[in-house]
């Protein structure tokens, strides 16, 4: 009897997780040709990888003593490239080193995680969840809430262990996440808060709003909204594809793009005048060279990038 597609598949995804693994691993060529055979190859593909690392958090021995409540994982170990590495043809570099012992809470708020522009940083919570911050972002936690964080600005990706009765909520300005065991993307800027799911269901503002939001759904509010946000579709891949080096956009202004770049990457880029009206539709990785990540912004934006001292200029 002919083996099932989806066996194949998985098995066939397995092998690629483990082939990815060895830091010579160059066929990214092969990888993409068969993710591109089949719609279902990206999502069992993504399935083995979430699988994997939850695999990869389990613990390799006997428990151990009760651990703090926040454990901060710096980001200089390298961190297996996801399905989207391949696109551009560049991996998108590191952009963190090692977490210094301020930045490890040593020193000051430990509840208070900041990062500066171009820094991620992971969280991992006594629960099971983590929370994957942006640079140029800072989230509060709270020891006498462990199933709590509030995003003060920027942008984090939680990854939230579902608990029946127990919701993980999520602040950002006068809004409220909660979550039914689920990812989410959350930024909060210019009194604003866009959500992005990419697994399973989360609720805005429940009690008041109550948006309900499945995998691939998105939305944005404004604090001094009367009602409710509209909800639109996005593409799963790209929800928190800034973890690794992927910016997706569909009608973006050029001005969000620099923002996003800035805490992504560290890039200081301004929008002249002129181009303050242009929108922008396309991807963008982050590359090691980040002239040319601003090259590829410029052009495929239709405006031009000029270097002014350590950032660049965009104009028409």
């Amino acid at each position: 009897m002919p083996a099932d597609p989806r066996t194949l598949a998985e098995t066939r995804a397995i092998d690629w997780l483990i082939r990815q693994r060895d830091p010579a691993f160059a066929d990214w060529d092969v990888f993409a040709d068969w993710l591109a055979e089949d719609p279902g190859h990206s999502a069992v593909y993504d399935a083995m990888a979430s699988l994997d690392l939850d695999l990869d958090a389990l613990p390799k021995s006997a428990p151990e003593p009760a651990k703090p409540g926040v454990v901060i994982i710096p980001h200089d170990a390298p961190r297996r490239p996801s399905r989207r590495a391949w696109f551009g043809g560049a991996i998108a570099a590191a952009l963190v080193g090692a977490v210094s012992l301020s930045s490890l809470g040593l020193f000051g708020d430990a509840n208070r995680i900041e990062t500066a522009a171009g820094e991620h940083r992971t969280i991992a919570l006594a629960d099971g969840s983590r929370i994957e911050i942006n640079g140029a972002s800072v989230v509060e936690l709270d020891k006498e809430r462990p199933r709590f964080a509030r995003l003060a600005s920027g942008e984090a990706m939680f990854h939230v262990v579902h608990r029946d009765g127990d919701p993980f909520v999520v602040e950002a300005g006068a809004s409220k996440i909660v979550d039914l065991g689920t990812a989410f993307n959350v930024v909060r800027r210019n009194r604003a808060t866009s959500v992005a799911v990419s697994e399973g269901i989360v609720v805005y503002n429940p009690g008041k709003d109550n948006v309900r939001m499945n995998a691939g759904k998105a939305i944005e509010a404004h604090d001094d909204d009367k009602s409710p946000p509209a909800i639109r579709d996005v593409d799963v891949g790209s929800v928190g594809g800034w973890r690794t080096g992927l910016l997706v956009y569909n009608g973006t202004p050029l001005a969000i793009v620099a923002e996003d770049l800035k805490r992504t990457a560290g890039l200081d880029i301004s929008v002249a005048p002129e181009a303050a009206d242009v929108s922008f539709r396309g991807a963008l990785i982050v590359d090691k060279n980040r002239a040319r990540t601003v090259a590829d912004l410029a052009a495929l934006s239709g405006t031009k990038a000029s270097r002014q001292g350590d950032g660049w200029t965009l104009t028409r």
